[in-house]
């Protein structure tokens, strides 16, 4: 495998469908600017982040690896992070949130390892290397909060998501391409933000996805811990925004005790949050997540569950008392009662029992769907599965009998038994038919002519979740997503300055106190003179060097960069800050 980024054990256990969004991070990409502005982010986080994280940020880094002067590679981060369990694989952007959680629950970290622009230095609403990087991988250190992560992923990935959720996904990922893309049209995001906005003022009720992906941004991204009065960051979010760590900590930022009613609060990923949620321990997160996964059809399942596949338009799977899995897109239901008495699927299905596909019954055998009746037999008390060997017998349910059987909801099934499956625990779970038909009343629900009949055994639904039981069952590699991130453009000015940035960091990592750094200073102020970033690293080496006068002419120059562009001016007084700071 491509050593730049298979570097973790972790990372051989990835089922296909995940790996299709791995792309190799080529460091070489990362130009002098790119460095720059890492390295800015980084000296004022952890100057400004020792005072208000939670001291796991600081262990963290320290313990991960991750330098404050260089980008960080996945090769070395996937060698720290297996040291307490973890691994890293770089993506583009933003993927889809049950892919994200799924790659949670295999202990790997997601980062988008492209990086802000100098001109977002503050925050981006564009995953990049310094918000995965700097933000997510310092705290999953602290091992109770890397299982709340962990834990998360697997329950996270489960969640049922509407036909909504994915335009909003894309949506969003669109909307926050062209908002970090260097010289996007004002038109082009006006149209993006509109229709952000048109879908979220539509989706109708929140789905059991977006909820979850709610707890996640109150949490994982943009989470505070200790009291309401005196909290603590450690949301990835906070920790990697020089701009938002420092909001957060003032009272602009309304602070509330995190509960699950944090579920149904939305968010938006273009602005700064109006109010952020305070856990008193990591702990407190499982037991939110818990109360939270209690309500979900993973766990509830019933007519409720399947109907939420339904809606979801999406593979999906149930399962049923007996421990049959049925993965396939639900297209409808019959209930009788408040109960499913009859479920189908369109198109490809496969029967799994424990995660496992069961033989003969992959989406060769199903490619046109399943359908089944669920529930007791009508007028009895006891169900198939429950029946002995003698029950079964007296009442012809073996194999070679011709027999009619009657659900409750008036689903009757007849015709001749081939075979039967049954679970370790010796229930019969499936129920094989030849020359069979399915009828309620005057429905034909399947007919001799289609061939065998397959019949579930399940007197109820006990699980609904997203995605299939056995993920070898389906061809899942057709999620990417459909828009790409934007590269800066090249030009002649800008291939200068990045020279310019390469002289400087050149100068400094060989610690070269020969070389001319006016000559540097001089051509920024001729050719790039809305540049401030350069001269702060300029001045920061001519502090060093002792040249006092020459930093001194620097800082004047920097004093008429604020003038002319007031929105950096306080990015200069904090660089400032940092080289005083230092000496």
């Amino acid at each position: 495998m491509n050593p730049n980024i298979e570097t973790n054990p972790l990372l051989e256990r990835l089922p296909k469908h995940l790996t299709q969004f791995i792309k190799p991070q080529d460091y070489g990409d990362y130009t002098p600017i790119n460095q720059a502005v890492w390295r800015y982010v980084m000296r004022k986080n952890v100057n400004y982040l020792s005072k208000v994280a939670h001291h796991s940020y600081l262990d963290g880094l320290e313990r991960t690896g991750i330098e404050i002067d260089n980008i960080p590679s996945m090769y070395g981060m996937n060698r720290i992070l297996s040291e307490i369990g973890w691994a890293a694989v770089a993506v583009d952007g933003f993927i889809p949130p049950n892919a994200f959680m799924e790659f949670q629950a295999y202990q790997v970290l997601v980062i988008a390892s492209d990086i802000r622009q100098l001109e977002h230095i503050e925050y981006t609403p564009a995953p990049d290397i310094i918000h995965e990087g700097a933000g997510h991988a310092p705290i999953i250190a602290n091992p109770e909060y890397a299982e709340y992560l962990r834990r998360f992923g697997e329950i996270g990935c489960k969640a049922i998501s509407s036909h909504k959720d994915y335009e909003m996904y894309e949506a969003i990922r669109l909307l926050s391409i062209l908002k970090e893309a260097e010289g996007t049209p004002e038109i082009e995001i006006e149209k993006a933000e509109k229709a952000v906005e048109e879908l979220q003022n539509n989706m109708g009720e929140l789905s059991e996805m977006a909820q979850i992906r709610n707890l996640h941004w109150w949490t994982v991204e943009y989470g505070l811990i200790g009291t309401v009065e005196d909290p603590k960051i450690y949301g990835a979010g906070l920790l990697s925004s020089i701009g938002e760590s420092a909001q957060c900590m003032t009272e602009k930022v309304k602070k509330i005790p995190y509960d699950i009613s944090a579920a149904g609060q939305n968010f938006d990923i273009t602005k700064l949050q109006p109010q952020l949620y305070v856990t008193p321990t990591f702990s407190h997160l499982s037991y939110i997540l818990e109360e939270f996964a209690n309500r979900m059809a993973l766990r509830t399942g019933g007519l409720s569950g399947i109907r939420k596949l339904i809606d979801s338009n999406a593979l999906g799977t149930i399962e049923l008392s007996t421990g049959l899995q049925i993965s396939g897109v639900f297209t409808n239901v019959i209930e009788a009662e408040g109960k499913p008495v009859y479920i189908q699927t369109t198109g490809k299905t496969a029967l799994s029992y424990r995660e496992k596909e069961l033989v003969s019954h992959g989406t060769t055998t199903h490619a046109e769907g399943f359908g089944s009746p669920i529930g007791k037999l009508k007028g009895f008390n006891l169900a198939i599965e429950d029946m002995s060997p003698k029950d079964l017998t007296a009442y012809k349910i073996v194999e070679g009998e011709t027999i009619c059987l009657e659900f409750e909801g008036n689903i009757i099934v007849k015709g001749e038994i081939i075979t039967g499956s049954r679970n370790l625990h010796g229930e019969i779970i499936l129920i094989s038919f030849k020359n069979c038909s399915v009828t309620q009343g005057e429905t034909l629900l399947f007919e001799p002519t289609w061939g065998t009949y397959d019949m579930a055994v399940g007197k109820k639904v006990i699980s609904a979740f997203s995605g299939p039981a056995d993920t070898e069952s389906f061809d899942m590699i057709s999620h990417v997503p459909s828009s790409k991130t934007i590269k800066a453009k090249e030009s002649d000015t800008r291939n200068d300055l990045e020279t310019l940035y390469g002289s400087v960091r050149t100068i400094r990592e060989n610690n070269d106190t020969q070389s001319s750094l006016k000559s540097i200073f001089n051509k920024v102020k001729e050719n790039h003179a809305s540049d401030w970033l350069l001269p702060l690293e300029i001045a920061e080496l001519a502090y060093l060097r002792n040249d006092i006068s020459f930093a001194i002419e620097i800082e004047e120059y920097l004093e008429t960069i604020k003038l002319r562009r007031p929105v950096v001016a306080h990015l200069i007084v904090g660089g400032l800050e940092l080289i005083f700071n230092n000496l």
